[in-house]
């Protein structure tokens, strides 16, 4: 496949650019996070999501740690070619590191953040050592 088409993609100034994980069969946004060139080849490649960690300053295969791998169906690009939409299956059901489903669980109420979704499995049974 040619890379063509990783050059129409308006990276931003780190080469990075936001990826939404959306469930491919509800449509309900899981997660956002961050892609680069290689991280989003290899997604295509391997059909699984895999992003660039800012914080750790390298690739991050979605369920190397948890095995809450993100298969991928489908890749969309924004009209600005700025933003990146990933249609995923959420293998295991959890998309978050607080042990949900999804990353945005949290509604504004009355002026205050409110759960309302709750934790599917506890992050320190997911996560070696408790790191979640």
């Amino acid at each position: 496949m040619s890379e063509q088409w990783l050059a129409e993609i308006n990276w931003d100034e780190q080469g990075l650019i936001p990826a939404i994980a959306q469930d491919y069969q509800t449509g309900r946004v899981l997660m956002v996070a961050w892609m680069n060139a290689e991280s989003l080849q290899l997604s295509v490649q391997e059909g699984r999501a895999i992003y660039w960690s800012r914080s750790r300053k390298k690739l991050w295969r979605k369920g190397e740690e948890s095995g809450h791998v993100q298969k991928l169906h489908e890749v969309r690009l924004d009209c600005d070619a700025d933003v990146i939409i990933l249609q995923v299956e959420q293998l295991g059901g959890i998309a978050c590191h607080t042990g949900r489903h999804s990353c945005f669980y949290r509604v504004l109420q009355d002026g205050q953040w409110v759960s309302v979704e709750s934790v599917l499995k506890d992050p320190h049974e997911i996560y070696q050592g408790g790191k979640a």
